[in-house]
């Protein structure tokens, strides 16, 4: 009796968060629709671009590098001190190289565009919206996707691409100097192991994470901060929520990968 009456709240429950995600996936899909249009019509500001370019890529830059230089060095003590006496210490070179690269590297850095990027633009569309400053775009003939949305969209995949490029290079070489000074592992011994077990397609797998990731951060942060109602209040609720979405968005797609391009 009690599974009887609880049934029709459930199914309300499932059937409202289907309704949203539903609702949120056909406004990304019309926002996505909107900038490729606009990019290929020339409607996309050049100086927008590159200035929301930098904005992601050179000063998101100083984080990702303190990130990268941690997962190296944490990722070699605890690959040395699981190998030693056990496994040949050469392979610490490709456990550290592969975990980087595949992994860390690209999901890491995602983290710290989401926290430092993704939530900006959030707060910035959401306040624009709740005073009516979208609206004045309307009302002046401009199309905010075009103006706003658009370039910090297209921005996001080249700087993520760059940023992960730059997060594997530092994050190996960081994990390398950790490996010589805890273990007294050589650098060509090093390089030795992650060469022996490198697969040339792990580089363009981890970029095309980076392509993934640099898509779905600026693309949910605009949608959601267009959506942004009932003032600060409102933006801090919506904020908040895409920082979460982004979150759930980033790793649901990276479990995904594995699957899809590595099997």
């Amino acid at each position: 009796m009690m599974m009887t009456k609880r049934a029709p709240g459930l199914v309300r429950a499932i059937g409202g968060v289907g309704a949203t995600v539903a609702r949120h996936a056909g406004g990304m899909g019309i926002l996505a629709w909107r900038t490729l249009a606009a990019l290929v019509r020339g409607q996309v500001s050049l100086r927008d671009f590159t200035g929301q370019l930098f904005a992601m890529g050179v000063q998101s830059l100083p984080l990702v590098l303190v990130t990268s230089v941690l997962s190296g060095i944490v990722t070699s003590q605890q690959g040395g001190y699981q190998f030693t006496g056990s496994i040949p210490l050469y392979v610490l070179g490709s456990v550290v190289t592969s975990s980087v690269v595949l992994e860390l590297g690209p999901v890491l850095t995602a983290v710290v565009v989401i926290g430092r990027v993704g939530a900006r633009i959030t707060a910035e569309l959401g306040t624009m919206q709740v005073s009516e400053q979208i609206d004045a775009l309307y009302s002046l003939g401009r199309d905010p996707v075009k103006v706003l949305a658009a370039p910090r969209i297209l921005a996001g995949m080249p700087a993520m691409v760059l940023l992960v490029g730059i997060s594997n290079l530092v994050g190996v070489l960081a994990g390398m100097l950790a490996a010589r000074l805890t273990v007294g592992l050589g650098h060509a011994t090093f390089f030795y192991g992650a060469r022996l077990f490198w697969h040339s397609y792990d580089f363009f797998y981890s970029e095309m994470k980076a392509w993934a990731f640099g898509l779905l951060i600026p693309l949910i942060s605009v949608h959601m901060g267009l959506l942004t109602r009932g003032g600060a209040e409102g933006v801090g609720r919506s904020t908040t929520a895409s920082v979460v979405f982004m979150i759930i968005a980033v790793l649901v797609c990276d479990a995904l990968f594995p699957p899809l391009f590595l099997n």
